[in-house]
C-alpha cells in the first residue's frame, strides 16, 4: 500500500476545516479562513500545529515565524502569540490544524522511548520544522474519525498517542520532550502559566507563584521572562484582555466584563484594551458583533486559534 501523501492530508483537512476551528475531538482543531485576517492576540498552550494552505505570520513570545504550507509549529509552554493570516482567498482558503498536547501522555511515552530523545534547551518554548510524512498517516486517520463520530471515545485517544510518539522521535522531539520534566524551568514556568491562564480575575501575588514554581522571587521572574518574554504581570493583563474579548460580543455592558476578569477601574481597563487591539472595548464590541452577525448568523464565539 502506498504511503499517503501531503495531497491526501490536505484532502481531508479541506473536508472537514471549519471556520470557528471547532471539532467534537477533545483538543483537535481543524480551521480555514477564506481572507487574509486582522492581527490577533492569543496564548498557545502546549500544543502542536501545522499549515494545509496559505500563510500565517506568528510572534510567539519575541520570536517571529513565517508560518506557511507545509510547515509545523510545537509550543512546549504556555506562551503569548501575535498572529495574522496574510495569504488567503475564497479558492485557496488559509487551512490549518491544531492540537493540544498532554504532558502527561509525553512523559508516558517518554518512559517507553528509553530516554532516547534528547533534551532541548530549557527556555527554547517554540519551533516550526517541515510537516514529518510519518505524521501524514495518522493525522489523516484522526482527522477522518469526524466522519463516524461513534469511533472517536475510542480511537482518537489511540491516534493522539501514535502523533505524540512520532513527535518525539522526529524533529519536534527534543522540545516535546520539556513537556516531561516536572524539574525543568520551562514546565515550572508552564505549571504557573496554566495557573494564571484558569485564573485569570484572581489578585496577583508573585511570592506564592515563585513558591508554586519552587523558585526564590528573583530566579522566578527571571524564567518567567526568558520563558514567556513577559513579567507574570504583563502576561495575566495579556491573558484577561484576551478573555474580555473573547465575551464582548455577547456582554451587557463594558464595565460588566471590566470587572468579571478582573478589573478595579474600568478607565485602566479601556487604556490596556485600547493599547493591545488598537480599538476601544464599545468599538471593538460593535465590530465583533457586526462581523460575527455578518459571518456566521447569530453571534456565537470563535474557537479559532491565533
Amino acid at each position: 500500500m502506498m504511503k499517503p501523501q501531503f495531497s491526501d492530508l490536505l484532502s481531508v483537512i479541506e473536508r472537514h476545516a471549519r471556520y470557528d476551528y471547532v471539532t467534537p475531538i477533545e483538543g483537535l482543531k481543524v480551521g480555514r479562513t477564506d481572507v487574509p485576517s486582522e492581527v490577533g492576540h492569543s496564548i498557545y498552550q502546549p500544543s502542536f500545529g501545522f499549515v494545509g494552505r496559505g500563510v500565517k505570520e506568528l510572534m510567539v513570545g519575541e520570536i517571529p515565524f513565517h508560518y506557511a504550507a507545509g510547515e509545523s509549529l510545537l509550543c512546549a509552554a504556555d506562551v503569548p502569540v501575535t498572529s495574522q493570516v496574510t495569504v488567503a482567498s475564497p479558492s485557496e482558503p488559509y487551512l490549518a490544524v491544531h492540537l493540544e498536547l498532554d504532558p502527561a501522555i509525553v512523559a508516558d511515552l517518554l518512559l517507553e522511548a528509553a530516554g532516547d530523545t534528547p533534551k532541548a534547551p530549557d527556555t527554547l518554548v517554540a519551533a516550526k520544522h517541515p510537516l514529518d510524512p510519518d505524521l501524514f498517516d495518522p493525522l489523516i486517520r484522526l482527522i477522518s474519525l469526524l466522519e463516524r463520530p461513534q469511533d472517536i471515545p475510542v480511537l482518537a485517544p489511540l491516534v493522539r498517542r501514535e502523533i505524540v510518539w512520532k513527535l518525539l522521535h522526529g524533529a519536534h522531539g527534543p522540545m516535546l520532550s520539556q513537556l516531561a520534566f516536572a524539574n525543568g524551568h520551562a514546565a515550572r514556568i508552564g505549571r504557573t502559566t496554566a495557573w494564571l491562564r484558569e485564573n485569570f480575575a484572581a489578585p496577583l501575588s508573585i511570592p506564592d507563584l515563585a513558591a508554586q514554581a519552587n523558585m526564590s522571587v528573583p530566579s522566578f521572574h527571571r524564567h518567567f521572562k526568558a520563558v514567556t518574554s513577559m513579567t507574570p504581570v504583563q502576561f495575566q493583563k495579556r491573558v484577561r484582555l484576551q478573555e474580555a474579548r473573547r465575551t464582548l460580543s455577547g456582554a451587557s455592558t463594558i464595565s460588566a466584563v471590566a470587572y468579571e476578569v478582573g478589573y478595579e477601574s474600568i478607565s485602566q481597563f479601556n487604556r490596556d484594551y485600547r493599547r493591545l487591539f488598537n480599538l476601544t472595548p464599545s468599538n471593538d464590541a460593535a465590530t465583533l458583533r457586526a462581523t460575527l452577525k455578518r459571518e456566521f448568523g447569530p453571534v456565537r464565539q470563535s474557537a479559532a486559534p491565533a
